[in-house]
This record gives structure tokens, sequence and C-alpha cells, in this order.
């Protein structure tokens, strides 16, 4: 006993001061937890639902609240091909507030592809640290959902019709594809809007026009 008073003395507890900003510091690192889409709410708080998804070994599910995504895209690049193990990925944007988990972040593993990094920080990628079915890439104001893992019901082709709400627009970063694509949907060599549109073969489609334009001439 006389050992472990000298033990206290020796080694005094941190100030209230040092506690108290370390408590601060830990709540503002784990605010995250309390925004959407990990804050957990009541089924009156979110409204009513639309869309059920859930991971490969169902530890990770989620509802959404919109019929229908920003928007959707198939995207090429190579992070994705890597990540997906899969030619492309497929991915419908949401807004945060949008989707909720039923379990909040419980159960969820994070990477950051930018930091080489699994310490929660966006953007993310967010998987289900049981089975690592991949959920979702979190960005600052959205997220890139995988309709893969929504639960359509019904016969086969009530399902083919419900997935048509997450139709892609277009595809990105095409000149990076593993197999060419004949699906009449646009193709972008880079992001949509800010790189070359491209043909089916991935053949710019400006050059194909300028091609045109100097055999009439």
């Amino acid at each position: 006993m006389a050992e472990m008073g000298a033990l206290k003395m020796d080694n005094p507890l941190p100030s209230p001061a040092f506690t108290n900003n370390h408590h601060e510091h830990t709540l503002k690192e784990e605010s995250w937890k309390h925004r959407a889409p990990y804050q957990i709410q009541s089924p009156q708080e979110f409204g009513p639902v639309k869309w059920r998804a859930k991971c490969k070994c169902g530890k990770i599910s989620y509802t959404l609240r919109q019929d229908k995504p920003l928007n959707a895209k198939f995207c090429h690049c190579r992070g994705c091909q890597v990540m997906h193990g899969a030619p492309f990925q497929w991915a419908a944007i949401f807004h945060k507030e949008d989707v909720n988990f039923a379990k909040g972040c419980s159960g969820l593993s994070f990477y950051s592809s930018s930091q080489n990094s699994q310490k929660y920080q966006m953007p993310t990628k967010v998987s289900c640290s049981y089975c690592h079915t991949l959920i979702m890439d979190e960005g600052r104001n959205v997220c890139l959902l995988f309709p893969q893992l929504i639960e359509f019901e019904g016969s086969l082709d009530e399902q083919r019709k419900q997935r048509d709400a997450f139709r892609p627009t277009c595809h990105i970063f095409y000149e990076q594809r593993m197999m060419d694509i004949p699906d009449r949907t646009p193709k972008w060599s880079g992001m949509d809007g800010t790189s070359h549109l491209l043909d089916d073969e991935g053949i710019p489609i400006d050059q194909q026009c300028d091609e045109m334009r100097g055999d009439n001439m």
C-alpha cells in the first residue's frame, strides 16, 4: 500500500484542464459519427423508405428515402477496377442526408486511397468490416452507393424495371476500359463534361467529325 501511495505521488493525474481539452478534441474528431449518413434516425425522423440495401453477410444495412439518385454512372478508372475486382464500377449518387445506416458507423471499415490510411477522413471508401463488401464512396456532400446492394423485389422482370431507376447516364474514364460496351450511352475519356466524348470503341467523336469534314473537302 505504501508503494502504491508513492506511485501516485510520482505520477500525478493530469490536471482537469488537460483532460477537458483532450475530451473536446476527441469529440471534434468523432463528430462525423453524429452526422448523415451515420447518425441513426428513427423511422419517423427519416421518413418513408424507398429502397433497402445490405452487404453480403447482412450485418450492414441502410435505407434510402429518394426514388432516384441524383445521377448514376459507370466508372472505368483503374482505381475502381482494382478496388471492385471488376471491369468497371456502377455508382449511384445520393445526398448523404437521404441515406440512413441501421447501426450508424458500427461495423464499418474506412479506407482513404489518397492518404493510404484506414483512419476516417473524407473522401473515404466504406466497407463492411466483417464480409468486406464495398458499401460506398463518401465525399464531402454526397455518397456514391452501389446499386448491386439494393434489395430489388418481385420477379426478374420486375427487378429489372426497378433497376431502371439507377440506370447510368454515362460512362466515365472510358479510355481505361477493359472492354468495349456498345450500349448507346455517352462515354467520356475522363470525368463527364470536362473531357472528350468517345464512341463505343474509344475513338474521340470530335476526331471523327474532323475526319468526316476532311473527306468532304
